[in-house]
């Protein structure tokens, strides 16, 4: 018996290719001229909206003078003049060597002697020199420091100490009435 579904014409034992390499290039030859087309539509969009822009403007006072270009070149662009004219906080220019000169500024206000509070008395000194004094002359302790609060259990050793008389002797009016 022969089966209805089975082929009868068998291809040669491989299968015949889905999509060949010429539908390929032509899509892809044919998504670069839709590039250059849009591109090209979108610049003479750009220019006719540019004439027609300037084309209707409104008309000038005549003795008004306009400046032409309004940016400022990097060269009139001055410290000095960014500090006066933009309010803390500004943007980084470099934050490489803005942060080097911060790390700078606090190695030497940590390595140098100076007056903090000169009417107080409050003087910064090197860290070396500090860590120095502090093995020469010890911490700086007040009275109370160093004494540890006093807990439930040494209040109460402290009271059983204090009222133990097992190993006192007895007052003189009590011995003699125990040998009588």
């Amino acid at each position: 018996m022969s089966d209805p579904h089975h082929n009868q014409h068998d291809n040669g034992g491989f299968e015949r290719e889905d999509l060949g390499p010429k539908p390929v290039y032509g899509f892809l030859v044919g998504l670069a001229i839709s590039g250059v087309l849009v591109y090209y539509a979108i610049w003479g969009m750009f220019h006719f909206l540019d004439a027609f822009e300037r084309k209707h403007q409104a008309a000038k006072a005549p003795m008004v003078q306009y400046q032409q270009d309004t940016r400022e070149s990097e060269r009139d662009v001055t410290a000095a003049k960014v500090k006066q004219e933009f309010p803390e906080p500004r943007l980084e220019d470099n934050e490489f060597t803005e942060l080097n000169d911060y790390r700078y500024q606090e190695e030497v206000t940590l390595n140098s002697s100076d007056w903090v509070d000169q009417s107080a008395g409050t003087v910064r000194i090197p860290i070396e020199q500090a860590m120095k004094l502090i093995v020469e002359r010890g911490l700086p302790t007040n009275a109370k420091a160093g004494t540890a609060p006093g807990s439930t259990i040494q209040m109460v050793n402290q009271a059983a100490t204090g009222s133990d008389t097992s190993a006192k002797k007895a007052p003189a009016k009590q011995q003699k009435g125990k040998s009588q």
